[in-house]
């Protein structure tokens, strides 16, 4: 509770939230509505919005809510289930910018080959892949996680429900608990991120192979903002989610989850999308459609 300061802290998740919902929303509906964004890229570009707008909805609505609320509670089963979707949705993002950083190294790298390597059904197995893996590794702690024995204080020093910030409540030792949750962080968060930087790391060694300087710098320009969008998601994950509970700070697991739950959502469509001129374009044609 900040006293005061809540209701200024309402009004700015509230308009963070609504421009990244609007950003996302947008976005899928171009990618539906033009034809010539329906491509692998675009494909995953929208699963991307899509899990965006949801990891936004699972946690931002409940947290805004609290600060102008004098019962700042939630059911034990409310917070079992935001712990569990947020956690799939958080592992699935996580796998997908992998996938999307695939994608761009197939079709610069390897050109000819991209129609096979990024086929539609290669498309839906990964994100089947994905979405699978991911709920069972959420389901599996989640559900081991809340059959703790937790404590009489039942106080989470957080603005929602995430495996992290329940341990500090549990009445027994969870460091062994804790290296399954950092064997689960280490594959389904470090991994993808290696796979990121091998993968721009290729890109650009071809671009400045075969390109001029004008289109080196755009590549240059792409990669970069796409390597600290993702570096900004990994980055505070996997620090909420690798270190064991007695290095937690609440106040810092604070600003950290801001980064992650909030930030990395709404810059994702601006930097991943709405900076492309093919998506300015695609968005042109649909308003003039529709006037």
């Amino acid at each position: 509770q900040y006293g005061p300061v809540d209701t200024v802290l309402f009004v700015v998740i509230a308009i963070l939230f609504s421009v990244a919902l609007m950003g996302n929303i947008i976005l899928i509906l171009l990618i539906q509505l033009d034809t010539r964004l329906h491509t692998p890229m675009y494909f995953l570009l929208s699963q991307l919005s899509f899990i965006d707008m949801m990891y936004i909805s699972t946690t931002v609505p409940k947290m805004a809510t609290n600060f102008l609320s004098n019962s700042k509670t939630i059911t034990f089963l409310g917070c079992e289930i935001q712990a569990f979707v947020f956690s799939v949705l958080g592992g699935t993002e996580a796998l997908l910018l992998g996938f999307m950083s695939y994608d761009r190294y197939v079709a610069i790298c390897h050109p000819l080959r991209y129609p096979v390597l990024m086929s539609k059904k290669i498309c839906w197995f990964m994100i089947t892949c994905a979405w699978t893996s991911c709920s069972i590794n959420s389901l599996i702690h989640t559900l081991y996680a809340f059959q703790l024995p937790f404590c009489r204080s039942r106080l989470i020093n957080h603005f929602f429900c995430e495996v992290p910030s329940m341990l500090p409540l549990v009445c027994q030792d969870t460091s062994q608990y804790e290296h399954t949750i950092l064997l689960s962080g280490l594959i389904i968060l470090l991994l993808p991120f290696m796979a990121i930087l091998a993968s721009y790391a290729c890109v650009l060694t071809v671009v400045f192979q075969m390109s001029s300087g004008k289109g080196q710098t755009k590549a240059v320009s792409t990669c970069s903002s796409h390597l600290t969008v993702a570096s900004l998601f990994y980055v505070t994950t996997l620090s909420t989610y690798t270190r064991p509970h007695s290095l937690h700070s609440p106040e810092e697991d604070k600003i950290v989850a801001v980064f992650y739950t909030i930030i990395t959502p709404l810059l994702n469509p601006f930097i991943y999308s709405l900076r492309n001129k093919e998506v300015i374009r695609a968005l042109r044609r649909v308003c003039v459609q529709k006037i």
